[in-house]
């Protein structure tokens, strides 16, 4: 998988395609690495649902920008989420990264999360087993050594595509991508 061609879009066809890629943390000197299973896509100005919705602002500058730019926000004044831009610098659109398993690292993860279950099934806690915050929104993941997203084999299951999670607009898109061997099972 060519991660720069896959990431100029279509947002879906690019959320899709991200199942299995990994995604490589090197923060505060520790490594984490894991496998894309569960992501969201969010589209630009004709998504209701999207930041990018109503144009650019300081917020959501990060997801106008060249594909393969980490967007990361505040969820709810309590967890930080992580996307990838995705489409031509410019437009507004990126899919967010919903949960993983973890293929390096599990020890880290866990005192990171506090707990040994439940470790990156959901945005905030799979931010928080990479040691994401808003420090690091702006990042180009193609090229950094902070947080590297890398190509990965094919997911092992079935890909479902559903309606996305916790919106209230334009939910009958059905762009939540999910390998089905991690549904209704610990994912990390």
């Amino acid at each position: 998988m060519n991660l720069s061609t896959l990431l100029t879009g279509p947002v879906d066809r690019a959320a899709r395609g991200l199942l299995g890629a990994h995604l490589v943390s090197r923060i505060d000197g520790e490594t984490v690495v894991v496998a894309l299973t569960e992501v969201e896509a969010y589209g630009a100005d004709d998504d209701a649902a999207s930041h990018a919705h109503r144009g650019k602002t300081k917020r959501n500058g990060s997801m106008f920008g060249a594909p393969g730019t980490a967007y990361v926000y505040r969820s709810y004044g309590m967890h930080w989420c992580l996307n990838v831009a995705v489409m031509p610098a410019g437009v507004g659109s990126a899919v967010l990264l919903r949960g993983a398993v973890i293929v390096d690292g599990e020890s880290v993860v866990k005192r990171r999360r506090g707990r040994a279950t439940g470790l990156t099934d959901g945005p905030g806690k799979l931010a928080q087993a990479l040691g994401v915050n808003g420090d690091h929104d702006g990042i180009d993941m193609l090229t950094s050594d902070l947080l590297e997203l890398r190509p990965g084999a094919a997911p092992d299951g079935i890909v479902l595509a559903t309606p996305r999670v916790g919106i209230s607009k334009e939910v009958e898109r059905m762009w939540r991508f999910v390998v089905a061997t991690t549904v209704g099972a610990p994912r990390g």
